[in-house]
């Protein structure tokens, strides 16, 4: 008898590759859980809205000179107080300037607060957790009672006594938030190096040789980083509002820069009768905050699945 003929094997589509459960090489496995993940973050319709909002405000803030109708700095003392109208959309401020352009060119100095602060304080405060986590011992009470320290004040209150003593102004503003951000993720770091300093992957490493710089940094860093970034996304919104709040008071970006906080108190004094002139920025803050809020719920549910099930 003749053998029968081989059937040529069926194509595997992309799809099927990333989700196979033997990838046979380090890039298939690393891009399916990539894959995987963007799954499950794309199941959380809200989540994917907050997404969708903090592209738009990235977009926003990179083409602000085509997007922004107005100089957001041109004075119009004629047309001051305007309400929201075709020539104003979102209508004009004291000194007439134009408020949508004002904000459009505000997001710009929002994502550069948030952003500054999401890279200094994760950092400080994966460094102090994780060296107080490992070593142990007068080294790690030394340093969480410095935490301790931290957090027994409130940040806004902590941060407006760093800018009173730095001086105001957006850079001292950013660095003041920064410095105050830092032990929730001392605090997180510290609590997943405990749990992870005693395991069997690490006692090998320490075996073949590996120093205590080697483990912190090749061993238990990438495994804290994960709960970090979910930490930073949660947190995002209240940087939002301790950075309005120091505008608020005047210690933030100082005029005529448009920063949202000092919008809002420029507008204070005329809410009553001209609502929008402070209720549009106050609008912004909010759903960018909210975005911030949704966004890091989805990353939750990738990248701590055991704590979004709590």
């Amino acid at each position: 008898m003749t053998p029968l003929p081989d059937h040529a094997a069926t194509p595997q589509s992309t799809r099927d590759w990333l989700l196979s459960d033997a990838p046979t090489t380090r890039r298939q496995a690393r891009l399916g859980a990539l894959y995987q993940g963007w799954l499950v973050f794309r199941s959380n319709h809200l989540a994917l809205l907050g997404l969708v909002i903090l592209l738009a405000l990235l977009c926003i803030a990179a083409f602000a000179p085509w997007l922004a109708p107005q100089n957001p700095l041109a004075q119009d003392l004629a047309g001051r107080l305007k309400p929201p109208s075709s020539a104003h959309w979102l209508g004009t401020d004291a000194l007439g300037r134009d408020i949508l352009s004002r904000l459009i060119y505000g997001s710009r100095v929002t994502l550069f607060i948030v952003g500054t602060v999401a890279l200094i304080a994760p950092v400080i405060g994966l460094f102090i957790g994780t060296v107080a986590g490992f070593a142990g011992g007068w080294v790690d009470q030394v340093l969480m009672r410095i935490t301790d320290i931290f957090l027994a004040f409130p940040k806004l209150i902590l941060a407006l006594a760093f800018v009173a003593a730095l001086g105001p102004g957006i850079g001292n503003a950013v660095l003041a938030l920064a410095i105050t951000s830092w032990p929730p993720y001392a605090r997180l770091a510290r609590a997943e190096t405990l749990s992870i300093r005693n395991a069997d992957y690490i006692a090998a490493a320490r075996l073949q040789g590996a120093g205590r710089l080697r483990l912190l940094i090749g061993h238990i860093w990438p495994l804290c980083i994960s709960s970090l970034i979910v930490r930073v996304a949660l947190d995002m919104a209240g940087i939002i509002l301790s950075a309005a709040g120091l505008g608020f008071l005047g210690l933030g970006a100082q005029p005529p820069m448009p920063e949202w906080g000092a919008m809002i108190s420029d507008g204070r004094t005329y809410i009553l009768d001209f609502w929008w002139v402070a209720a549009m920025p106050g609008m912004a803050i909010f759903i960018v905050s909210l975005a911030f809020n949704l966004l890091g719920d989805g990353l939750r549910d990738v990248l701590d699945p055991k704590g979004a099930k709590e």
